[in-house]
């Protein structure tokens, strides 16, 4: 892809790496899959067009999938507006240490290149990890594109572990409530289409807090990655911090039609 040109100098179009990471354990199996499968092949439109509207980047996407054991449905980051959803099947434990290896070692350097925007990284899950998680997520944490990465969290149904999501989160915020298939939809394609939106603004907004640190952030509110101009990490607009709009998240209280998983 070309640089565009900016007043002052040129602007390098920079790639977004998105990452799905879907649990497919056996307690996914039926509706919630289904769900999953549906709506995230409907909002592959939607993301080309907010990919379209973020010039300065280039969205590239694929796909992880973790039950017993782990591996990649999308090896290789595919431009969005060249990728299909491969649709999951459910059945088996809930392995999410081997997810977190495998994205691991995706975001190391190599494979990831030294200067990109900082990755986008949506996990689902319903249930508590059967494996021992840990380790791999202290592996994670200590990777500079993970700590840089926007990381969203949708919690399916009441048995969802909420501590390892916001533990994988840094920010309760961003652990999105879904109990049942009404809100399940509507989070994936807010987590989505919103996240795809991310850009590098040329001003920090007010109330708006690291998306590394763990604290909480107040509703209504944007997250933001800040990072110094002279950071190898940096994103394109002179070290400007990445947005992401959280005014917007859906309520999970609006949406009360069908069963509570």
């Amino acid at each position: 892809m070309t640089a565009l040109q900016r007043p002052g100098g040129e602007l390098a179009t920079r790639p977004i790496h998105f990452f799905w990471v879907v649990d497919c354990s056996g307690s996914m199996y039926g509706e919630k899959i289904g769900i999953v499968n549906n709506t995230i092949q409907e909002c592959i439109p939607e993301m080309r067009s907010a990919a379209d509207n973020n010039p300065n980047a280039q969205l590239l996407i694929r796909a992880l999938q973790f039950s017993s054991g782990a591996s990649w449905i999308t090896s290789s980051p595919v431009p969005v507006e060249d990728y299909g959803w491969e649709d999951m099947d459910a059945n088996g434990l809930t392995e999410l240490g081997k997810a977190f290896d495998l994205l691991a070692a995706q975001l190391s350097i190599p494979p990831m290149p030294e200067r990109a925007l900082p990755p986008v990284i949506v996990l689902l899950s319903d249930g508590q990890p059967t494996d021992d998680y840990k380790k791999s997520m202290d592996r994670l944490k200590k990777l500079p594109w993970f700590r840089k990465a926007v990381k969203i969290a949708i919690s399916i149904g009441q048995d969802a572990d909420d501590e390892v999501l916001i533990e994988f989160t840094g920010n309760k915020e961003l652990v999105l409530q879904a109990n049942n298939a009404t809100a399940l939809a509507k989070m994936i394609k807010w987590a989505s289409t919103t996240a795809s939106m991310v850009s590098a603004p040329s001003s920090k907004p007010m109330n708006s807090v690291s998306t590394e640190a763990t604290a909480a952030t107040a509703p209504g509110t944007s997250a933001v990655a800040s990072i110094p101009a002279d950071d190898p990490f940096a994103p394109a607009n002179n070290g400007a911090p990445l947005v992401l709009d959280m005014s917007n998240i859906p309520n999970p209280d609006d949406f009360d039609e069908g069963a509570v998983w």
